[in-house]
């Protein structure tokens, strides 16, 4: 707030004429005026440079950033359910890299109800498969990348379903193949008895707890160690594992037996590996 002398001082300058003392209380007072202005102009350069120094160092362009690559993907015509052509599962030890070999529905034959997708991967590249010559039979073929690579069954539930329901579904195919080894020879009665733990602690990973629509389970088997006295481990992603040649093994050969637990399943994956070998 100005003074009421400030203010009429400034008045008398503006109108004239003036006389000398007011002629020079006029030129003090411009002076005056001015030095404030300086201070003031002073001031806000000051703040404007330290609004500018305290603003986010982060540009943020108009453009939008470059997208990731879609990912590959093969989708099961039964149920629109895609699956990645190249599987890369995050682990503490290294694993390789899965291909796609084929893929198909589980159904309930006697309600037609699509229980889940599932989808073959193996360890292609692996050098063990290098010896599978192209001529022999595709069901050799399979038992031979099975026997031989790292694989992975992805299953991926068509509708909300639980952890019990699927286990109970793989103890029954698991009992199947364990007859089936019987029948054939290929199971001595020392042998039948030392899978009884590891079907134990396999039937113990599941817990009691829904597993939602779509949400993919993978189950994954080791390439045989280079140590042949080292068992094969199958691991339930995220529930655990277990360590069991037999079980390994017989888990991933049980949806190629016969028509197969699920028979698209199969017949993709012989589609695929008609021309697979050297």
């Amino acid at each position: 707030m100005l003074s009421l002398s400030t203010r009429w001082l400034a008045l008398a300058c503006r109108r004239g004429p003036l006389t000398p003392r007011v002629r020079g209380l006029c030129t003090q007072s411009a002076a005056a005026s001015r030095r404030r202005s300086a201070r003031g102009l002073l001031l806000c350069s000051a703040l404007a440079i330290s609004a500018v120094l305290t603003l986010p160092s982060t540009l943020h362009l108009d453009s939008d950033a470059a997208p990731e690559p879609a990912e590959d993907t093969r989708s099961d015509p039964a149920t629109s359910i895609a699956f990645p052509t190249k599987l890369r599962i995050p682990s503490k030890t290294p694993l390789p890299t899965f291909s796609l070999v084929g893929l198909g529905v589980r159904t309930v034959s006697f309600l037609g109800i699509k229980v889940y997708s599932v989808g073959f991967y193996a360890d292609l590249d692996n050098p063990n498969l290098n010896q599978i010559p192209k001529s022999a039979p595709v069901q050799e073929k399979i038992e031979h990348i099975v026997r031989n690579s790292a694989c992975v069954m992805r299953i991926i539930p068509t509708r909300s379903t639980s952890y019990g329901h699927l286990r109970d579904g793989f103890m029954r195919a698991l009992q199947a193949r364990l007859l089936l080894c019987k029948q054939r020879g290929a199971l001595s009665p020392e042998d039948e008895l030392a899978v009884q733990a590891p079907l134990r602690m396999f039937k113990s990973m599941f817990p009691n707890t829904p597993l939602t629509k779509h949400t993919p389970l993978d189950i994954l088997i080791t390439a045989p160690p280079p140590d042949q006295k080292q068992p094969r481990k199958l691991i339930v992603r995220d529930l655990g594992s277990v360590q069991s040649d037999w079980l390994a093994t017989e888990f991933v050969l049980s949806y190629f037996e016969g028509d197969g637990i699920s028979p698209p399943l199969k017949q993709s994956v012989i589609e695929a590996l008609e021309n697979f070998g050297s």
